[in-house]
């Protein structure tokens, strides 16, 4: 059975609940539209069901599933953490899990009402995470790299969606960051993926991280790309001050980082936009809202002058 055969219903997750954790069969199931490498469900008010669909989804499940419960217990915002896990079946040939259920809605599908809050929110959740990893932490097939072994990806989706008018600053806060010196300190833990569409906000705060399947030991400047690509417009200055261990090279890495990942929202956008297969319509305008909060930081920083 390929993934392309494999269809994902309600009536799928009820049969394998009935037949793996029976004692949950009987909660609600609800559809949760999104998703990436994994299709969701909610089932029922507190937990959720994690179905890879994507090739390699079951290896970051597996990694997630391994390592959430090492790292939930100190993190000062909720996170997903397993509950259950759904062994390979004739009825569905993958693993999958059941999760504790974050509750807010996506930034990318929301908005931060106050930028400070957030920034010492966000700072706070990542002095917890970004600790020493252990030697048998995973380590990332496509992040966690110097910004300077990315050039292939930035050029790609800088050709395919920077405005001519933003070109010349674009390039420049890339350049910057491929010259930043690289990081020095031991590998720390790092969610790797944090963007609008992997945040929660409840009543206008940020209530939440989720999506920890990137997970990695590595620089962390690929987290504190979040100052501009998660945080409202001018909480970056706060958020680094709050945080209190990046120096110059790793903000700016780390704002290299945030160009590259605001290409990337935008390009899926772009994608959405058209109906092209992954496409996400509300990752292009967090994107470009991300992109220019980059560039304003340039142009006031002594380099973008």
């Amino acid at each position: 059975m390929t993934d392309a055969e494999i269809e994902i219903t309600a009536d799928l997750v009820q049969d394998l609940l009935q037949e793996q954790h029976p004692d949950l069969a009987g909660l609600s199931i609800r559809e949760v539209v999104g998703g990436w490498g994994n299709q969701m469900w909610r089932l029922g008010d507190d937990l959720a069901v994690r179905m890879p669909r994507a090739e390699g989804a079951p290896d970051l499940l597996r990694k997630e599933v391994r390592w959430l419960p090492v790292l939930a217990p100190r993190l000062p915002l909720p996170v997903p953490n397993p509950v259950r896990i759904g062994e390979p079946s004739a009825r569905f040939p993958k693993p999958w899990a059941i999760m504790t259920w974050v509750p807010g809605e996506p930034l990318d599908h929301s908005s931060i009402g106050r930028g400070d809050h957030a920034a010492d929110t966000l700072a706070g959740f990542l002095r917890a995470l970004h600790v020493r990893a252990p030697a048998d932490a995973p380590m990332s097939a496509d992040r966690g790299d110097h910004p300077k072994k990315c050039t292939d990806g930035f050029d790609h989706f800088f050709h395919a969606v920077v405005p001519d008018d933003l070109a010349d600053d674009v390039r420049a806060v890339w350049d910057d960051a491929v010259a930043a010196p690289e990081w020095e300190g031991p590998p720390l833990w790092v969610h790797g993926d944090l963007h609008p569409a992997n945040v929660v906000v409840s009543d206008g705060k940020l209530s939440g991280v989720i999506d920890f399947d990137a997970v990695f030991a590595g620089d962390p400047a690929w987290d504190l790309a979040a100052a501009w690509v998660v945080l409202p417009d001018g909480a970056a200055s706060r958020f680094f001050d709050a945080y209190a261990h990046a120096d110059d090279g790793t903000i700016r890495r780390a704002r290299g980082l945030a160009a590259l990942k605001s290409l990337f929202l935008m390009l899926m956008g772009q994608n959405g936009d058209r109906g092209l297969p992954g496409g996400k319509p509300t990752w292009g305008p967090a994107g470009r809202a991300a992109l220019d909060r980059v560039l304003r930081s340039w142009n006031s920083s002594p380099a973008g002058r």
